[in-house]
């Protein structure tokens, strides 16, 4: 039985009434694939005027007017893959006069265009979420303010430009040069996408800051731009050469020790070219491949965001913004390897596998002194010299070389016959206490290496780096029982009441509410299952550069890297940026507040260092007398610079060099 126009009321009724859609004042909107979940009285009589159109094709929505029988069908063929999609045609039809109009917007230069799509259907739609997103982030910015200047694309882009916003899929993304129109259809220009460098690029100088260059590192820049990071190195001492499509075509294209492609696969917009790219630079590679890229990043302030020191965005440019994750499988899977983050956007990749697992182990070794001598034997100073670098090794792997690890072996073995008896030397004139210390750390480092080694595949013991199978065999017994412990130790993790009652133990960091904070510098002294903990987060994202305070949350799986700038210097450092990384989800939020007229300050630094760190003695002392003077009673009114100030000021006091005036 067909729906007839005199039972309009029933039908104005069930619209406002209806949990499936968008609704407006005047019409009800909904995606044809949740069609099926309207009051059936709807689903009658949108039947009738899809009859009465003799409508075959499909449309995207359907727009139920309110205030008279009438029904539009609206094409929007964009829908899925535009985050805000132009209207292409609309067929009207009036089931009370049995009419059928048609609209057609193809060519029209100001089109209509949808904005919250997430409304138009149910929560089970595929894509639901990614709609849902990037309608909190674009609420989060304003821009779905004022609804009456949104609704056709040339407003919509106008105020895209004036807030210098743009879309990556669907996300909202602020380029590092904000003052640019709106992204057009245009040819793309690569090359327009170089900066002049004031400095070494980013990737170069964590690599560099890493000590993986050599002294006689040659290094080559694949897409090399103006020459910045080329110039730079070569004026450090390392033979450097770069190759650029557009600035320096004739340049050869050689291989190196160190071969840079930074930020370059984000500016190709063929999938194919894109894919060459990477891979020419890898065969270019001897040693090292630095791949970089730009990455999308939530910002508290800004919404979504490109995270990144290579692209300078402008009309005739084009790039692809990744996830961390996503761009690290893409380097694996185009190079079949197993790509090294050491920071946001900025991957390595070895040549060789063993010289791999080298870097990642070293990342987990706790910084450790070699043994004071204190008791001067006259057998122990005749052989000083030829000792000192078996008690640096010792130091550095927790155990005793094996044949051919050490440079000074044929000299000890000559005098001492085996490497035990020259230690046995050692142990009479040190602590034998501080050297079952070291053992102890060791194999704890161990444990945590190969615990998150198991997130991306261990090496098997025929590919492990020889000296860590040697430290697995004098420290665990064998390279198998270490990997077993290792992943007892790894299921830890999952225990946030355990993560919690360890974080709540701990001699060094700052207890807060739910979590723990500590200085970067002491995160090698915590228990091992804490190491793990705050090891989940930096071996994707490796960590915020700069940072030096570290906040382990055990009341949610999260991990947050802060970066005070002159923390060493400045008695009360401010907040500049933060990087949080949810354990579950694997997102990151990054937040910067260089422009915050009133940032957090850091307050009770010595808590956040070990007593062995070189201004803890300076930080106490200070606290102490902030203490006494009943400076941080109020920890809410002190907590952001401008209370801080007036406390200081209310108190008469100033702090200059960690001392009160």
């Amino acid at each position: 039985m067909k729906v007839i126009t005199n039972e309009f009321t029933v039908i104005a009724d069930r619209c406002q009434k209806s949990k499936v859609g968008k609704l407006l004042p005047n019409a009800l909107y909904v995606h044809t694939d949740a069609l099926k979940f309207l009051d059936p009285v709807l689903q009658r009589y949108e039947t009738e005027a899809r009859e009465l159109a003799e409508i075959f094709e499909n449309a995207t929505i359907v727009k139920f007017a309110i205030d008279r029988p009438k029904i539009s069908y609206l094409y929007y063929p964009d829908f899925n893959s535009d985050p805000h999609p132009k209207l292409q045609k609309s067929i009207i039809v009036d089931l009370k006069n049995k009419q059928v109009f048609q609209r057609q917007y193809q060519n029209c230069d100001n089109p209509p265009i949808l904005h919250r799509k997430e409304t138009f259907v149910t929560q089970d739609y595929p894509l639901y979420q990614e709609f849902a997103q990037l309608t909190a982030e674009e609420v989060t910015l304003g821009l779905l303010d004022n609804s009456r200047v949104i609704g056709t694309l040339q407003q919509w882009q106008q105020l895209l430009f004036d807030h210098g916003l743009d879309f990556a899929g669907h996300h909202v993304v602020c380029p590092l040069n904000n003052n640019y129109p709106v992204k057009k259809e245009v040819n793309v220009d690569q090359h327009r996408a170089a900066l002049h460098r004031t400095e070494l690029s980013r990737p170069v100088k964590l690599v560099l800051e890493a000590e993986l260059f050599s002294p006689d590192s040659s290094f080559f820049d694949y897409g090399c731009g103006h020459g910045g990071d080329v110039t730079r190195l070569a004026e450090l001492g390392y033979p450097s050469s770069g190759w650029d499509p557009h600035y320096c075509p004739d340049n050869p294209i050689k291989a190196a020790d160190i071969v840079n492609l930074g930020y370059i696969i984000n500016v190709i917009d063929d999938v194919k070219e894109r894919r060459e790219a990477l891979e020419k630079a890898w065969s270019l590679t001897r040693n090292i491949l630095i791949v970089s890229a730009q990455i999308l990043v939530n910002n508290r302030q800004k919404g979504v965001l490109a995270y990144g020191d290579g692209i300078l965005t402008s009309p005739n440019t084009w790039q692809k913004y990744y996830e961390q994750e996503e761009l690290k499988t893409y380097i694996d899977n185009v190079l079949e390897v197993n790509a090294i983050a050491i920071a946001l956007g900025v991957f390595i990749v070895f040549r060789d596998s063993k010289q791999a697992e080298q870097f990642r182990a070293s990342r987990f070794i706790s910084r450790l002194k070699t043994p004071k001598v204190y008791r001067e034997l006259k057998s122990f100073e005749d052989y000083q010299e030829l000792l000192i670098p078996l008690m640096e090794f010792y130091t550095q792997r927790g155990r005793l070389p094996v044949k051919g690890e050490l440079g000074e072996e044929a000299a000890i073995k000559e005098e001492f016959k085996t490497y035990r008896r020259a230690f046995n030397l050692i142990l009479q004139s040190t602590d034998k206490n501080k050297w079952d210390a070291i053992k102890e750390k060791r194999r704890q480092d161990l444990l945590v290496y190969l615990a998150l080694g198991n997130f991306q595949g261990r090496p098997t013991i025929r590919k492990i780096a020889p000296e860590i199978k040697e430290d697995a065999k004098a420290l665990l017994i064998s390279y198998k029982q270490a990997c077993l412990l290792a992943d007892i130790l790894l299921l830890g993790v999952s225990n946030l009441e355990k993560i919690g009652d360890l974080c709540q133990q701990s001699a060094i960091g700052k207890q807060l509410q739910g979590a723990i904070a500590i200085h970067i510098s002491a995160l090698d002294k915590l228990p091992p299952l804490l190491r793990v903990y705050e090891g989940c987060a930096s071996r994707v994202y490796g960590s915020l550069e700069k940072a030096n305070i570290v906040k382990l949350y055990y009341n949610r799986p999260k991990i947050s890297y802060l970066y005070y700038p002159d923390f060493d210097t400045v008695a009360h450092p401010t907040l500049k940026t933060t990087m949080e990384v949810d354990l579950q989800s694997l997102a990151v939020v990054y937040n910067d507040l260089s422009d915050d007229p009133n940032p957090p300050v850091l307050h009770r630094k010595d808590a956040l260092v070990a007593p062995d760190y070189p201004h803890y003695s300076k930080f106490s002392q200070l606290i102490r007398q902030e203490q006494e003077l009943g400076l941080l009673a109020d920890f809410n009114a002190i907590r952001r610079l401008q209370g801080w100030q007036k406390c200081l000021q209310n108190n008469k006091i100033t702090i200059s060099d960690h001392k009160i005036y």
